[in-house]
């Protein structure tokens, strides 16, 4: 247990650099250094992003392992199989990236709109980026992680609860080591009019990671699906202009309460079409990696049936929300050596699409120990004992495996 809470929070702390949490992790960066110099407002904002962030892993746990109680296989990152969860995620993010761009502001009251607070409103702001930190994070699964929640996930609920809290920890440990001690902050530039440029500048990784969203959101349910989240998100973009406009109108003491209502009711109409939509749409199919080489899809009884008969079997298990499953496809499995080996060794290649729920390849996923993906398995052709490849890949990790599960035959 105690091996597994360290892996945790190390896993935790790596996190922090996983290309899927930076556009959130950002803004934190961006709320301590406009808070260097003053001790109480840094504790502020690192004591809310510490809360946000253990609330809400907590509350996650709590729900995964509620669902794996009643007999439902899920993993880490389940929360994103749910296209409507895809979809209110992708719209909280392009709120986020307007925010920064200035076209509306959180965590103020409408009196304040305009003012720095430093305050309960500070403490909320940054208690509710540690919580989207959380949620976006969950596509990504650090070294070290990985093992920690398949480990979690098989044991006790006090176990399980108290690994995923040594989790939250190491995510939050360094932006909250840095709020408390103000020797490490004074290390950090000095505040000044470039952050707000900066501040603008972090807006445009927020929208890359809402178009990233709207595209998962398409893989899972459809082009219908996507028409619907474009025009969703253009009416809430012109609700969030009504918004701040509103702030600002009241900040100056000017009328403002039919401008506001104006705005609930475009948010409302922006967002009612998507539970409908999202319902009907079809999924994409997945996209084949590997050239020459026609692939299987997944299954518990294809694998059986193909597993020992002198082919070496190669399987992906994917999603299209899994930014390090994306980014192994392009820089491994996509690439030349790794076509040939497929190719040369006759290799089966099966892809698990976990991009929207499947409780085989959940329940596969625990069998081999693994809480969150990618995962990638390689059956030798003789039938022998499977081997798991490292979660990051490389052409050579994945031509080494294939060659060798090619030499045992039966």
């Amino acid at each position: 247990m105690l091996t597994a809470m360290f892996a945790a929070f190390l896993g935790g702390v790596i996190l922090n650099f996983m290309p899927c949490v930076f556009p959130v992790i950002s803004l934190k960066a961006l709320g301590i250094m406009r808070h260097q110099g003053d001790a109480a407002s840094a504790r502020t904002e690192g004591f809310g992003f510490l809360l946000g962030v253990i609330f809400t892993m907590m509350a996650l746990a709590a729900v995964l392992l509620a669902l794996r109680a009643g007999g439902t296989a899920v993993g880490w990152g389940f929360q994103l199989q749910s296209p409507l969860v895809i979809a209110v995620l992708a719209l909280i993010v392009l709120g986020a990236a307007l925010n920064l761009l200035g076209v509306f502001e959180v965590g103020l009251s409408l009196q304040r709109a305009g003012e720095i607070s430093v305050g309960r409103g500070a403490f909320v702001r940054s208690a509710l980026t540690g919580a989207l930190a959380i949620v976006v994070a969950t596509p990504c699964s650090a070294p070290f992680m990985a093992g920690a929640v398949g480990y979690a996930l098989v044991q006790p609920p006090a176990v399980s609860l108290a690994i995923f809290f040594a989790l939250a920890l190491g995510f939050a440990a360094p932006f909250t080591l840095v709020s408390l001690f103000p020797a490490i902050a004074r290390r950090l530039p000095r505040p000044g009019a470039w952050m707000d440029v900066l501040k603008r500048g972090l807006a445009f990784p927020m929208l890359g990671a809402f178009a990233w969203l709207v595209w998962v959101l398409a893989q899972q349910a459809g082009t219908t699906a996507l028409a619907v989240m474009l025009a969703s998100a253009v009416v809430v973009s012109f609700a969030a202009w009504l918004y701040g406009i509103a702030q600002r109108r009241h900040y100056l003491g000017q009328s403002y309460k039919v401008l506001l209502a104006i705005t609930v009711v475009f948010f409302v109409v922006a967002i009612a079409p998507l539970p409908r939509a999202i319902s009907t749409g079809t999924a994409q199919s997945t996209n084949v990696v590997a050239e020459n080489v026609a692939p299987v899809k997944w299954s518990p009884q294809n694998v059986a049936e193909m597993r020992g008969h002198g082919k070496a079997i190669f399987v992906n298990f994917t999603a299209s929300w899994c930014i390090t499953c994306q980014v192994n496809d392009r820089t491994s499995l996509s690439t030349q050596a790794v076509k040939e080996a497929m190719a040369r060794t006759g290799a089966v290649y099966m892809v698990a699409d976990s991009t929207k729920f499947n409780a085989d390849i959940d329940d596969a996923m625990n069998t081999f120990g693994q809480g969150g993906l990618p995962l990638y398995v390689v059956y030798p052709a003789d039938g022998s004992a499977p081997k798991v490849l490292p979660q990051v890949l490389t052409p050579s990790i994945v031509v080494n495996a294939l060659n060798q599960a090619a030499d045992k035959k039966a």
